[in-house]
């Protein structure tokens, strides 16, 4: 995405959100960027609630995959995308949001969003006419997909509304939103605000920490062990369940498109706090003595 290629590699936020509406933030937790990736998990929250469980799963898969994000495969047996978290399950899953056209569709996104955040967005023309200019890929999985009846025939009508979703703008502190409202059971802490059913908060939990960062997943959910989910934009948010969660923002990324120092940022949190979902040690530190500690970006 040859926008992308603007961001400037000091940009750095941090942010937490507890449950109970707490925000903690150090850094450019302001600073807009696009949300790219980290959109596709909250989008197939949506598509639960259209569709239910069944049907959606009848589309996309929720079975992690090692090849690369934007690989063009669906499963052998089946012909279903991976799972929703890649391009081609996230094409098929923007399939599924209901609205009579793609405006619709698209408002119903937003309001989505603004549901998880508290705050109205924006989409960044640029980089969704970038994308679409140079989104070949994603068309030849979404004609492949179609071939297969995975998607209906409104390809042009999908992908704009895909290309859209990942050009929407937010900050380490919308991201931090994002996850405590999961971790919240799909209610924002400080509106208070349902933004998702609490049937289907696990589904979303469970497939960002199984595929939620591309093909490092498996890996992430061995060092980190928070369901999370990546974007190539430089943000990470992450889902402790029960407790907070957590955005960060950082344009470097590794070479399976996820951000540097996010996951420098979250393997520390983890580790210190004891947030391992398999950990059975009692955490070393509080978060709040951190925090009051004049914990900043520095320290990564």
């Amino acid at each position: 995405i040859p926008e992308l290629a603007l961001a400037k590699p000091e940009w750095f936020g941090i942010c937490v959100v507890t449950k109970d509406g707490q925000i903690f933030e150090v850094g450019d937790c302001d600073k807009l960027f696009t949300i790219q990736s980290i959109s596709k998990a909250f989008v197939f929250g949506l598509a639960l609630e259209d569709h239910g469980r069944e049907y959606v799963n009848s589309k996309v898969s929720v079975e992690p995959t090692g090849e690369a994000f934007n690989a063009i495969i669906l499963d052998e047996v089946t012909n279903r995308p991976y799972n929703p978290m890649v391009n081609a399950g996230a094409i098929a899953t923007a399939d599924l949001i209901k609205g009579k056209n793609g405006t619709e569709r698209l408002k119903r996104l937003l309001e989505m969003f603004k549901r998880y955040t508290g705050r109205d967005h924006d989409i960044n023309m640029p980089v969704f006419l970038s994308e679409k200019e140079t989104g070949y890929r994603n068309r030849a999985m979404a004609y492949l997909m179609l071939n297969f009846g995975m998607v209906s025939d409104k390809i042009d009508e999908t992908l704009d509304l895909y290309f859209q979703q990942c050009s929407i703008l937010v900050n380490a502190k919308d991201l931090a939103m994002l996850s405590a409202t999961l971790a919240n059971g799909g209610v924002n802490p400080v509106t208070q605000e349902r933004a998702i059913a609490e049937e289907y908060v696990q589904d979303v939990v469970s497939v960002m920490l199984t595929c939620g960062m591309y093909d490092a997943s498996g890996e992430w959910c061995y060092r980190v062990g928070i369901p999370a989910k990546s974007g190539v934009g430089g943000g990470i948010t992450a889902v402790v369940p029960g407790k907070l969660g957590i955005g960060t923002f950082s344009p470097p990324l590794d070479a399976k498109g996820n951000s540097v120092r996010g996951i420098k940022v979250c393997e520390d949190i983890s580790k210190d706090f004891g947030l391992h979902l398999f950990n059975v040690a009692q955490s070393k530190r509080d978060l709040q003595q951190w925090i009051d500690g004049g914990a900043g970006v520095d320290d990564w």
